[in-house]
């Protein structure tokens, strides 16, 4: 079943979702809404979707990158973006802790704020504890883009959204993104887009 997903504005995506106990992860509900996101996400299509995204505020998101989001994405992309693919995963009440002091940018969407993108400075490395759909301990160590997707769900938990990250004068359409930006540097857009920035 595919869940609407919810829109900037609605109150759900700017509040601190609750914690989950081990008995209500392994409930009928829990285990139904995390089959439901998994679904939503590869509908959308995305790579991660937080349960707020979907109206329910609760510390769980559910995470994949899967190789065939990247097959049509230039090898040297790929690399740049540290790019590979991430198998289906869930998390749980994560705590994040950021490995990294460099925060390199990329372009970032959301499902929840449809049709834009921005600059957003994110660590290279992270790592993460949480508890799977079975209510089990997990640690992740991530890097790359995989560390960039639970910093942004991880981020949705606390009601944060990538625009309050963003480099304001990044913030475009996805159309404007393709036509003029998408084959520049990183260091050229911001140039471009804001040269005022101090570094």
């Amino acid at each position: 079943m595919i869940s609407k997903i919810v829109q900037a504005g609605e109150p759900v995506l700017r509040k601190r979702a609750r914690q989950l106990s081990v008995d209500e992860i392994r409930s009928k509900f829990v285990q139904e809404l995390i089959d439901r996101m998994r679904e939503t996400m590869r509908d959308a299509p995305g790579v991660g979707l937080a349960a707020p995204q979907i109206g329910e505020p609760l510390q769980l998101a559910v995470i994949e990158d899967r190789a065939d989001y990247q097959r049509n994405v230039k090898a040297e992309r790929l690399t740049l973006l540290e790019r590979k693919p991430v198998p289906f995963h869930v998390i749980v009440n994560p705590r994040l802790t950021l490995l990294e002091s460099a925060k390199p940018s990329f372009f970032e969407g959301c499902l929840s704020v449809t049709g834009l993108v921005g600059l957003v400075p994110r660590a290279l490395d992270v790592h993460l504890d949480a508890l799977d759909e079975h209510g089990q301990p997990v640690s992740i160590d991530a890097h790359g883009w995989h560390a960039r997707i639970l910093q942004h769900e991880f981020d949705h938990l606390q009601g944060v959204l990538y625009v309050d990250r963003a480099y304001p004068r990044t913030l475009m359409t996805q159309e404007s993104y393709a036509v003029h930006w998408g084959a520049k540097s990183i260091d050229e857009v911001l140039r471009e887009l804001d040269p005022d920035r101090t570094p």
